[in-house]
This record gives C-alpha cells, structure tokens and sequence, in this order.
C-alpha cells in the first residue's frame, strides 16, 4: 500500500479481547439498503482485529450474539428515533428472542457508515458491549475539511507532501482516495473543498467539462462516506471562462452565466456541496472591484446554487494587504469586522460566513475574532488552520486541540454568559443552523499522511471536536493514541504528555504574550524578530528600545471596542487583559510588571528558555519508547523532534538577543544571551 492508515490501522488485538469480542463479529444480519462500505469496514475489522470472517445474512438470526444494521424505517420494531438528527445514529444492544442483538441504525446512509466506525472504535478501546445505549448526533452541520492543492500537484502551506487529489494537472482517483474518504469518515468529516482558496489560472478551469468528468470520479467515492465536494472558484470566473467583460455580481448577464455554470457541475455531480470563494482578499477579485458589496456578491452565487441544495462559503479573510507600516491608525485586527458587521442579515439563507479563529491569520496566539458574536443573522463557518503553517510547519510537535478547545469555549457574550463560540456555530445561539467548522488540511502524499507522524493527532482532534465540540481534549487524546500504537501504559503516558503540552511550549519558544509575526517572510519558517516589520502585511509590534506592541484599546487603534462587555473592559485595561495576549491588546514597556513580579523582558527570557527545556522532555519521553512503538515510526518522530530541537534553540537565541540588543537589559539568571 506504501502508506500508512493513521488511527485506522487494525492491529490484532490481544488473546483476552478476541475472545470478548470476536462472537458478535461473526455474524451480520442487514435489513434493507445496507452500504458496502459498511460490510467491507465491518469484514476488514473482524478479519484484522479479530481474526474472524465476518458471514451476512438478510434476516434475523438464531445465534447468541451478532450485529444487525439496517435504516431506521427497515427495522421491524419501534426505536425511539425523536431525537435523532439525519446524520446521527444508534448503537443498542437489544435482546431479539433468545439472541443479544446489536442494532446499527440512523436515517441516512451516512449516519450508518458514522455508527460502524464509533462501534469499531469502542471496541478497539475495549468498551462493553452488552449494555450498549448509543445515540450520537452531530451538534455541528457543516465539518469540513479545506485542501489548499493546486493543479500541478503542490499544496499551499503543505507539509506532507504533494496532494492526493491532482498531480501533472491531472486529477488523481485511486484506492488512496477511498482510504483518504475512510479516514475523514471515521472522525465524522461531511465536506470537503479540493482546490486551493486561491484559485490560480490553471485551477479556474475545474469548472470545465474536462475537468469536471474527472472531479465526478472523486465525488462518486467521498459520496460513499457521507462526504460532498466543494470547489474554491474565482469571482471573477464569467471574464476568464465565459468571455464577459465583467464579473458584476448585479449583470444579470453574470448571474446567467454561473446559473448555467452550477447546472452543468449538477449534471456531472449530483450532490455537489458548492463554492468557497476568497473575494477582496490579497489580490483575489471580488464585488468590491465592481461597487458592489460582499453580500451582493455572495448572494449571487448562492442563488444560482439554491435549486440544488448548494452552498456558498464565503471567507471573511478580508483586509488591506496593502498597508503603508508607517500608517499608525489602520488595524488589520479590525478588518473583518469591518467589512462584515455593517452586513449581518444581508446574506443569503445559503451563504455561510467562514471566519478565521483570530483577528489575524492562525498565529500561535491571538484573542478569538470578535465576528463571532457580532453577526446575528448569519450563518458563521469557524475556520481553523490544521496545516502547522505558523506553528511548526510539522517539523515541530505542536498538538493544536488544546488551543481549539479554548477558542470553542470562548464565550463571546453576544447573548449573556454562555454565548459561546462553539454554541454560535452549532445554530443555539443565534438560531442560523447553517454553521460549522471548516479546518484547513495538514494532510499529503507522505507515507504518514502529515509528514510528522504526531500531526495526525491534529487532523483526528479536528474531526471530533467538529462532531462534537463539547468533547473533553484529554479523552480525544486517549483515544488517539490507543487507536494509533495500543494500549501500552507507557505510551499513553508519555504521548498524552507530550501531546497536552507541545502547543505551550511552542509558544513560549516562539512568541508569548500574543506577539506574533516574528517569522521569515514567504514561507513562514523559523525566527526573524522584524521580517514583516516593514512590510504591507499590517503585522507589526512596532518595537523599540523602550517598548513593544501595539495599543489596540479603545485609546489606541479602538480594536477592543469590536467586543461585547465584559471582554472589552477587560482586554482595554492592562491590568485585567489576559498576560497570553497582552502584547496584542497593549504597548508595554520591557521593565512592566507581570502579576508574577516578573519585568515582561525577564518573562520573556525565562519563557524562551523553559520552551527549550520542555522539547528536550519531549524528546527523552519519546527515548523512552523504543520497542515499544514501530521502529520506523519511532526513528520518524525522533528525527522530528530532534530538529525541532535545534529550532527551538534558534528561536530562544535569535529572540532574546533581538530584546538583548534593543534593550540592553541583561537575563537576571545570567544566562548564555548573544550580545
């Protein structure tokens, strides 16, 4: 195969859980339309794990124990199906005459491939099954996955690989694909965007017939697990493609062209899920360029794909990327609520606003978009960077679910205390059902899938707190790593360690206190104290020898106003603003003092000091299993985390040198700082 399967590898469990396990897996009895690639998974499990072959039956049977899987209107007896959502579904075991029955079953075919991996899954974590009580359902819609691949075969911030979806300007469909559809199952992935946000020339021709044909053949296999394609398009497609001289979201002669565009993409793909579009945004085309505005310009799109059911995911990644650095009064933290509050309730009831997690773009840290909360009336996609392109580039072990727990649990106030993030996206809140959690895939043509083998973690932890974002981040954790290498105590204590706390370290090493931005320009990697400090980017901490940040209160570039009481209060006062962020919200002096009596310039020493300190215990936690993971994948990780060693010392050098020379001031634990 040449590649690995992740969390779905299906290891031979021990002598004890086969004999637990292996009766209930020797029979499957399925009632009506039955998909094969619930057989198939249920067959490979029972064949892998167990060591069984899996025999089917189209009837009720006279056996002590077995599986029956059917659509909830093919079972002959009454489920409670009231709460039930189209996606959901239920694992119960029921006593059926003198058998103990296990029933697999929800209202869709998809909710039937969800329930089968949640029922391997408990197995696999070595849960009882006699008493089975299930019902799960999604608590968000829209879970979904953006691949930012081009064409040729490279990926946008990809550390993985190539893409597993197009290579040579060919679209790539192989068994890879359906294992790729697998995995995305597994975790509960219902959509998936293949092209790159930014549509280059090449890309804007996917929505030709040539192309088309081929994206059917991908279409046709994700459909199988529950998961509808979306494509990124241009806005300005009519001019390239269909030959207008304009992309007028209000020419009607625009809108006849993408109506006939989408019924064509409806022909070759029935359930298509619709277009993601980066509009005004670095140099992308939009409404703006014809005086229209981003609701007008969405709400085009969204009517030419309302008749089939189809969507418009359109990304609030919107500012001046243009930006003059000695300009003092511009705030690209400010931008999107800008241009997006003024609009809230103009938007199409298919038009989702897909909002970026920070102010900024997917820093190691920075305070939640204060959108969430703002906009009442629309639909909000949170979009989350899974892709390492400012945290590690998946070179570095940096576990990012710690990181989107708080941003889920962020309460935004919007309508008193527990108003939270997670609670806007899932349509409570503010009522708009159309939400959902769209992360940016860190996934490619490697062997592993995430180039660092502990990256996968990332893309399972995305899945499941989609699913289900109430989820506790230590229990994802755990199950994770059993999935992936077992059930050995010792390398579930030693992962979870590391897992839990590499996001922590990697910002004490990098850039605590929400500072930010201190990379190399292009390609994002590795420490340059002022790389964008002069640029157009609108990234800057505008230090000096006296000070660092900018002042974003209500005195300073007014950011802090865009949140509701009592966030604004308290990030506007120093005293009160979060020390994570407080270089975000404030400009402080070096000699500032933190609650812990610390100076911000001995902090900020010690910090990157300890962040060394925590990747040398990652790397001897790792030591400590060998034999007792894979070999390959032990050397892999070990490669990994020793490079991520001698980066993190770059960092810790460069950045405390940097704040040395500015300032003068010297480590007060007379440290190595290079003058």
């Amino acid at each position: 195969m040449g590649y690995s399967m992740c969390w779905l590898e299906y290891e031979k469990l021990s002598k004890k859980e086969v004999e637990r396990y292996s009766e209930w897996f020797e029979s499957l009895a399925m009632l009506g339309d039955v998909p094969k690639e619930v057989v198939e998974e249920l067959k490979k499990f029972a064949r892998e794990s167990l060591g069984v072959q899996l025999r089917t039956f189209t009837r009720f049977l006279k056996k002590k124990r077995y599986i029956l899987v059917g659509l909830l209107n093919s079972l002959p007896f009454d489920l409670d199906a009231s709460e039930q959502k189209p996606e959901g579904f239920v694992l119960k075991t029921l006593k059926v005459g003198n058998s103990s029955v296990i029933v697999l079953t929800g209202k869709t075919r998809a909710s039937l491939v969800y329930g089968t991996y949640e029922l391997i899954k408990r197995v696999r974590l070595g849960e009882d099954l006699e008493s089975l009580d299930v019902l799960e359902n999604p608590k968000v819609r829209f879970r979904m996955l953006n691949h930012w691949d081009n064409l040729d075969g490279s990926v946008e911030r990809g550390y993985a690989g190539n893409s597993i979806f197009f290579k040579e300007n060919e679209v790539i469909v192989n068994e890879r694909t359906k294992d790729y559809a697998r995995l995305l199952a597994s975790i509960g992935i219902n959509g998936v965007v293949l092209n790159n946000v930014n549509v280059k020339k090449k890309e804007l021709h996917l929505l030709e017939p040539a192309y088309l044909e081929k994206l059917k053949k991908l279409a046709d296999v994700f459909r199988r697990y529950g998961i509808r394609v979306f494509l990124s398009v241009n806005f300005a497609s009519p001019m390239h493609l269909g030959g207008l001289e304009t992309a007028d979201p209000l020419d009607k002669r625009v809108f006849e062209w993408w109506k006939k565009k989408v019924e064509e993409i409806y022909d070759y793909i029935p359930d298509f899920g619709g277009f993601l579009v980066k509009a005004d945004s670095e140099f992308n085309p939009g409404p703006h360029m014809f005086g229209r505005t981003h609701a007008e310009g969405a709400n085009m799109l969204a009517r030419a794909l309302a008749p089939f059911e189809g969507y418009v995911i359109w990304r609030a990644f919107v500012y001046n990327c243009m930006q003059d650095w000695r300009d003092y009064k511009t705030d690209r933290a400010k931008a999107a609520y800008e241009n997006f509050k003024p609009l809230d309730g103009q938007f199409d009831e298919n038009v989702i606003v897909q909002i970026k997690y920070g102010p900024m773009d997917f820093q190691v840290r920075e305070p939640v978009s204060p959108l969430f909360g703002a906009l009442e009336r629309t639909n909000q996609m949170l979009e989350l960077q899974i892709t390492q392109e400012y945290t590690g580039q998946q070179i570095h072990l940096c576990y990012l679910g710690t990181l989107w727990k708080e941003i889920l649990d962020f309460d935004t106030f919007a309508k008193g205390r527990g108003s939270f993030v997670k609670r806007i996206v899932d349509g409570t809140i503010f009522g708009m059902e159309n939400g959902g959690i769209a992360g940016v895939s860190n996934v490619g043509d490697s062997e592993n899938w995430t180039g660092h083998d502990l990256a996968q973690a990332n893309l399972y932890t995305f899945g499941r707190l989609a699913w289900n974002p109430d989820e506790e981040i230590e229990k994802v954790v755990k199950e994770w790593i059993v999935l992936t290498f077992g059930k050995k105590e010792k390398v579930l204590e030693n992962v979870s360690y590391m897992l839990l706390k590499s996001h922590r370290a990697y910002e004490k090493y990098t850039t605590p206190f929400g500072l930010g931005w201190m990379v190399n320009p292009g390609h994002h990697y590795g420490p340059n104290p002022e790389g964008y400090e002069y640029s157009r980017w609108g990234t800057y901490h505008r230090a000096n020898w006296e000070a660092i940040g900018v002042d974003r209160t209500s005195r300073g570039t007014g950011f802090t106003l865009q949140y509701r009481s009592p966030w604004r209060e308290i990030f506007d006062d120093v005293n009160t603003c979060p020390e994570d962020l407080i270089l975000f919200f404030h400009r402080l002096p070096y000699t500032f003092k933190l609650k812990s009596g610390k100076t911000l310039i001995q902090a900020m020493y010690d910090l990157h000091f300890e962040g060394v300190e925590e990747v040398e215990d990652f790397l001897r936690k790792w030591e400590e299993l060998e034999g007792l993971i894979d070999q390959r994948v032990h050397e892999r990780v070990r490669e990994r985390l020793r490079m991520q060693l001698e980066h993190a010392k770059e960092w810790r050098d460069v950045i405390n040198t940097y704040f040395f020379r500015r300032t003068g001031i010297p480590d007060e634990k007379g440290r190595r700082i290079y003058p």
